[in-house]
Parts: C-alpha cells; sequence; structure tokens
C-alpha cells in the first residue's frame, strides 16, 4: 500500500516566521478514505489502524441515519498514531487502535476526555477502563496455514504441534514462515510480550520459527495474503479476524492454538482536544453495539459464549496500567534484544 506523509508545517520562504512559531508535524499516513457527503455539515475525523477496506462498511452502517455527517477516516499504524496524538497534535474526534498498550498509555497520559452513555455502562469491566477506554471487538492472535504446504502432514492444535511440525520438516518450511516484525509493529510487540508472559512455549516456537527463515511483516494484511498465494506456507500471531475474512480461500486454515489464543482488543478513545466529541460518543455506541450483535462464531465478537468452545483456552489482554510494564524504554530494549537472538539467523 503506498505511504503518504502528513504534514502540516508552513514550507514557504514567505512564510517562515509563522512555520517557526508552529510546530511541524508529520507522520506517516498508510491510507484515508472519505465516506459521506462532501458537503456535508458536520466531519467526524477518525484516526485508526484498521485497514479502510474492512472499516468502511461499519462507517457507511453509521452514517445511514445521519446524512449530514461525513468521515474522514485516516488509517496509521499504531506507532505512527501514537506520533500523531501525542507529539504532533493532530486533530482527531476519535481513535481507534488494536494496539491496547498504547492505547492505555494515551489515556493515561492524559490525552483523552471521558465518556459515558448507556450502552458503555452495559459494558463488562473488562471491556472499558476509567469511562476512557472502551474495547468493541476481541482479536485473538491466530495461525494461518496453507493447506497445499501441510499436505500429507499432521494437522497441528498448538504450539507443541508446530515446534515439531518445522523440527520434522524444515524444508516445507524454510523461508515460508512468517510473524510480525515487532520492532516496527506496535501489535505485533503487543502480541508477543503477552505471548511470552503466558508460556515458555513461545521462546522455543520462536527460535524454530528463526531456523528456517523468518520472514517479519509490518501488517495482517499482507502475510495472510501470502499465505493464500503460496508464498508462505504459515504465519504466526495475525489478527484473527482479517484471517476469517479470507478463510474461505480453499488453501487457507486458521488455527487458534488450543494451549492458548492471546486475544487483544480493539479499543476506541475521544481525543482531549476532540472537535466533535459527541459524534465520537455515538460512534463508541455504533462499535460496541455491532460489537455485541455480530454473527455467532465471529472472531471478534464481545460476547464470549459466542466463542464456545475456544473460549476456555483465551488468554485476554487486560486494560489498565499493567500493560505499560513492557512499554518501559529498558524493559523494550532488552524485551527486543532476546527476541532478535531468537528469530534472527
Amino acid at each position: 500500500m503506498r505511504k503518504l506523509v502528513f504534514s502540516l508545517g508552513l514550507i514557504f520562504s514567505g512564510l517562515i516566521s509563522l512555520a517557526l512559531a508552529a510546530p511541524l508535524q508529520a507522520f506517516e499516513i498508510e491510507d484515508q478514505i472519505s465516506v459521506g457527503p462532501a458537503d456535508a455539515r458536520r466531519v467526524l475525523r477518525v484516526i485508526s489502524t484498521g485497514d479502510a477496506e474492512f472499516f468502511e462498511p461499519t462507517l457507511r452502517e453509521f452514517l445511514s441515519d445521519l446524512p449530514d455527517v461525513r468521515i474522514v477516516y485516516t488509517v496509521a499504524s499504531s506507532g505512527e498514531m501514537m506520533k500523531a496524538l501525542d507529539e504532533d497534535g493532530f486533530d482527531a474526534d476519535l481513535a481507534i487502535s488494536i494496539a491496547t498498550d498504547l492505547q492505555t498509555k494515551l489515556v493515561n497520559d492524559g490525552q483523552a476526555q471521558p465518556y459515558s452513555s448507556a450502552t458503555t455502562e452495559r459494558l463488562p469491566a473488562w471491556a472499558r477502563w476509567r469511562d476512557h477506554l472502551f474495547a468493541f471487538t476481541q482479536e485473538p492472535a491466530a495461525v494461518v496455514l496453507s493447506r497445499k504446504a501441510l499436505e500429507g502432514l499432521p494437522m497441528p492444535q498448538n504450539r507443541q504441534d508446530l515446534i515439531a511440525l518445522i523440527r520434522d520438516y524444515p524444508e516445507r518450511f524454510q523461508d515460508k514462515v512468517g510473524t510480525y516484525d515487532i520492532r516496527a509493529s506496535g501489535l505485533g510487540y503487543l502480541y508477543a510480550t503477552q505471548d511470552a508472559r503466558t508460556s515458555e512455549t513461545y521462546w522455543r516456537l520462536s527460535e524454530v520459527m528463526g531456523s528456517v527463515g523468518l520472514r517479519l511483516y509490518c501488517c495482517s494484511s499482507q502475510m495472510i495474503d501470502d499465505v493464500a498465494t503460496g508464498e508462505l506456507a504459515m504465519v504466526y500471531n495475525v489478527l484473527g479476524s482479517y484471517a476469517r475474512e479470507k478463510s474461505n480461500w480453499d488453501d487457507v486454515i486458521v488455527l487458534l492454538p488450543q494451549d492458548y489464543t492471546v486475544v487483544a482488543l480493539r479499543t476506541a478513545f475521544i481525543p482531549r482536544d476532540s472537535q466533535a466529541p459527541e459524534l465520537a460518543g455515538l460512534m463508541i455506541d455504533h462499535l460496541i453495539a455491532r460489537g455485541w450483535q455480530a454473527a455467532p462464531g465471529a472472531f471478534s465478537v464481545l460476547d464470549d459464549d459466542s466463542w464456545s468452545d475456544d473460549a476456555q483456552a483465551l488468554r485476554r489482554i487486560r486494560m489498565g496500567p499493567g500493560l505499560l510494564v513492557y512499554l518501559d524504554a529498558l524493559k523494550k530494549a532488552a524485551f527486543l534484544e532476546e527476541w532478535s537472538s531468537a528469530v534472527l539467523r
């Protein structure tokens, strides 16, 4: 996907004095769409880590009863979104991200304003924090496998099976295993740290994947596409909801490991300086309602009962100050060093 650079700095030589007075804002935008009438009286500005193609139907559904509203939906990586809100002062009315830890940090640092409604009040305690941060989907870290690559091999069910599979058939997986580059991906780092907290098996699997030439990615969509085309045999810790969207392809198998499945929460908050907090609040209510009403069996649904047997293995990431531990600079540096030693060969 072509990347654009968002810059609000004044660059004309005749306006140098004004440029010195106003801070240069430059964060990397991955995509931006506008939904709704161009001459709309009201505008809702959303910054999000979610791919526009996945979110656009939700945006249009939200606008179906709001003919005077237009949504400008800006997509950025979790790290760039953090920079946009925390450093660049980007004008946004709603912030949506799957990187629960970075969202928690922004709220903890005073970058959000409170919001309460009958809809948010009905959320369980694990799905909201301080009436500032609200979860509207659960996003499991899935393993996506190529059916063709696994032809004749036993179907793995957990991480020990994956370890055995790669060790026993390295020629099938050489240069054909992918995962997030957690040095660049906020979600990848979150999944990895929570994975490592849950079980030491994560490190053994990381070493085994590294032994066959692990390929590193920024985004779930690209990894899943590469499995579907045969470029990869397996990808680890990708967004389950994105994988489910493509699971109708004959070559794609979506696995939630039976030993445990780390689950992130896609969350939203209203930035402190939002110019349309009322609209943002309505969008939060819409997202929450949609999360509870998703079709049974959908990975992203909030209601645990709809996950059937999968719910027993869920390890949901909890919102709160505990998520800030691995954002400490020293702890992050140490974790990345250990991860690099395991996967980079």
